[in-house]
């Protein structure tokens, strides 16, 4: 199986070879494909970003796409691309890559050497969150953009000593729409409390718990009493969700011998 993984792969890796030609001999591509998924244009802006991450963060940021996994789990596909096609920076074989595949419905996140550090398996849960939506809906481009931005911040946060883990993620970006409808909300609060102190004071007569006081004593005599239930009202929350991930990063071992970390699942 894993002879005919590797056939087929380097297939498809020839075939994209032969379209990009500014790569040098020797050289591996950081961005694979073989799904079809994006234009030409789209190909060429996003190993751009790939690249420029890579050689800055001295991490291989990858990503790879196929229509099949070949009877093969998305975990042991990616770890095998990672190891047969020699990702990675330096003795650790520093690297992320990102597979997914089109005819499973798969994503796999791989890792090595330091990638292993700056992607713990809560933070690649969270990293799931930012790019599956963009995936179901058929936006590639933006999922993998997505997943590149955030290897980025994810190694230089991990540089710091504190890689993103449970209870430190990256604080969600400032948001104009909801701001604005915040401050709008806020505003439309503090002006009913201002009126309603201004209408306050102009009252000379207050609202009253029964009606005792405008009946006429002796006029009207009660014989049954009732209490209707009208109406009731509840209060939902939701529970928080718990991470599946204590903190940390998780390891396996390939079947070539190599550690790894990651995670994968569907969209």
């Amino acid at each position: 199986m894993k002879k005919r993984l590797f056939t087929i792969f380097s297939a498809l890796l020839l075939s994209v070879l032969l379209t990009i030609p500014v790569f040098a001999a020797g050289d591996l591509p950081r961005l694979v494909d073989a799904a079809d998924l994006l234009s030409d244009s789209e190909e060429m802006d996003l190993l751009e970003e790939l690249d420029e991450i890579s050689e800055r963060q001295q991490v291989d940021i990858v990503v790879v796409t196929v229509d099949s996994l070949e009877g093969e789990s998305a975990m042991e596909y990616a770890d095998d691309v990672f190891d047969y096609y020699s990702y990675g920076f330096g003795d650790e074989r520093d690297g992320i890559l990102f597979l997914i595949s089109i005819e499973e419905r798969d994503w796999a996140i791989s890792t090595a050497g330091y990638g292993i550090t700056a992607v713990t398996d809560a933070g690649r849960e969270y990293m799931a969150e930012m790019f599956t939506s963009d995936l179901r809906e058929g936006n590639y481009l933006a999922a993998f953009t997505t997943f590149a931005e955030l290897c980025d911040d994810f190694v230089t946060q991990a540089r710091t000593g504190e890689p993103y883990d449970v209870g430190n993620f990256p604080q969600e970006p400032f948001n104009v729409g909801v701001s604005l409808a915040i401050a709008l909300a806020a505003g439309l609060v503090i002006s009913l409390i201002v009126t309603g102190i201004m209408r306050g004071g102009l009252k000379s007569v207050h609202s009253q718990q029964t009606a005792d006081n405008y009946v006429k004593k002796g006029s009207m005599r009660v014989e049954k009493e009732k209490d209707l239930f009208l109406y009731r009202h509840i209060d939902r929350r939701e529970r928080p969700k718990e991470s599946s991930s204590s903190g940390g990063s998780s390891t396996h071992t390939s079947s070539s011998g190599t550690t790894h970390g990651g995670g994968s699942g569907k969209f």
